[in-house]
């Protein structure tokens, strides 16, 4: 069958690309930008990638095209697509209909953490030499790549509540029917898509009356927005998480994490009162360490060990682009976030924080996402920063409001309008021993390479 995918460059597109290419389709596709990663991913893959979309892509005609919600009614593939009465459908629905049909479906959602939760799940599953097969919205360090087909029944899914396409405005996750879920927190994003907390409520309801009585949820025991949803109704057993910090004997039953490091690079794991034991790793932050015991708990209700989780998490590698160190230049470090909500931000400043102590900390942030750049989190996002000694926000050019107010109510921040005056400024504050935490979901128009570029051309002058 010959697949046309229209917007394959997002992650979750792209990752259908490749699972779609390994079942031994013929793969083609389009974006309107053709970028890496995910187009280094796809030619490596030997998927044809086009520029665009010009309506003649579809000449010959494809047996199916697989539409992205990115895409709208007015573009002229999409256009095209329904004057021409081609078989179409979202990656949501392809997905149900030809990968998850007979597979133990895995899913982790929620508002943060779930790219890297899902990682770790997947993971802990290779590690138990359980072959998963998995798509997740961006490339764990240990596979290198976003989704493979595994050899196995057992398939881990980034499980996103924003819509399917233009046509089905339902969660992507209504179509997994998974079997074991993971809900991490819950808060409001997407403003585009969502009036409210209320209606992302109503989702995550969706996704529960398609789990079943003889699957598992697991659920922290610290988010009253997930709590509420369960109110709404749940008919399969639920195993709670939570985190316990100070010394202590052993904790009580079920999932719990006893912190032996305040950053949370070290932590020993609990499992109805007894200990699996420690994991240390490289990672920080609570929200880390969260996230490794749902995983856990996950994998627990497919017949990993918690000893064999522990193991597991102790050699988990990270996610490119989660708290990347990108490099060291002179003693200043750098480091790729994918953060772009308040919670987001301050949580990997948190943990930046509680690691390098007394440190300079130098955050560089886009407000790139549709809620950010509707200004839908302005209020909260001087407090979220809080942990960083300067920040430097790039005010957007197309957006209606200033993020002047938010550097009003900072500590230490600063507005620039360009990405070479947010590298000058930074290249004036960055002395040996500062860390400099590059936030975005985009591609921040290079400042990474840019950033560390500057940085060797300063060092070798200096020498």
């Amino acid at each position: 069958m010959h697949i046309h995918i229209l917007g394959i460059c997002g992650t979750f597109m792209g990752s259908l690309a490749q699972l779609a290419k390994a079942r031994g389709h013929k793969v083609t596709g389009s974006d309107a930008n053709v970028y890496p990663p995910m187009s280094t991913q796809l030619e490596a893959a030997g998927i044809e990638l086009i520029e665009g979309f010009d309506p003649a892509q579809l000449t010959p005609e494809p047996d199916l095209v697989v539409i992205g919600n990115a895409m709208s009614r007015g573009n002229p593939v999409v256009e095209a697509v329904l004057n021409q009465g081609l078989p179409y459908t979202s990656g949501p629905q392809w997905l149900c209909d030809h990968l998850l049909q007979d597979k133990w479906v895995l899913a982790v959602a929620g508002t943060h953490g779930k790219t890297t939760t899902a990682s770790m799940l997947t993971w802990v599953l290779e590690y138990a030499n359980m072959e998963p097969g998995y798509l997740i919205g961006g490339v764990p360090r240990n596979f290198e790549t976003s989704a493979r087909l595994g050899g196995s029944p057992f398939f881990v899914v980034e499980a996103d509540e924003y819509d399917s396409a233009f046509f089905d405005k339902r969660s992507k996750f209504v179509h997994y029917r998974p079997r074991t879920v993971v809900l991490n927190n819950l808060e409001f994003d997407h403003a585009d898509i969502f009036a409210d907390l209320a209606a992302i409520q109503t989702q995550f309801h969706h996704l529960i009356r398609t789990v079943p009585g003889n699957g598992l949820i697991v659920v922290p025991d610290n988010e009253p927005a997930l709590d509420e949803v369960l109110e709404k109704g749940c008919w399969t057993p639920l195993v709670r998480t939570s985190v316990q910090e100070g010394d202590s004997s052993a904790p009580l039953g079920g999932w719990q994490a006893q912190l032996l490091s305040d950053d949370g690079s070290r932590f020993a794991l609990w499992y109805d009162g007894q200990c699996a034991g420690e994991v240390d790793w490289s990672h920080t932050g609570l929200h880390n360490v969260r996230n490794g015991m749902a995983a856990a708990a996950a994998a627990r209700n497919v017949g990993v060990t918690p000893e064999i989780a522990v193991q597991a998490l102790s050699r988990f590698e990270g996610v490119k682009r989660r708290m990347e160190c990108l490099g060291n230049v002179s003693g200043v470090s750098v480091y790729d976030d994918f953060a772009h909500h308040p919670t987001a931000i301050e949580t990997t400043l948190s943990g930046l924080r509680a690691r390098v102590g007394s440190d300079k900390i130098i955050a560089l942030i886009e407000p790139r996402s549709n809620t950010m750049r509707m200004g839908m989190h302005k209020s909260q996002l001087a407090a979220a920063t809080a942990k960083a000694d300067h920040v430097l926000w790039l005010q957007p050019d197309d957006v209606s409001w200033s993020l002047q107010d938010v550097v009003d109510a900072s500590e230490s921040a600063q507005l620039v309008s360009s990405v070479d005056d947010m590298i000058s400024a930074c290249l004036a504050l960055a002395k040996p021993g500062a860390h400099v935490v590059v936030m975005s979901n985009g591609g921040f128009g290079g400042i990474h390479q840019k950033l560390l570029s500057q940085l060797q051309t300063i060092a070798t002058e200096e020498s």
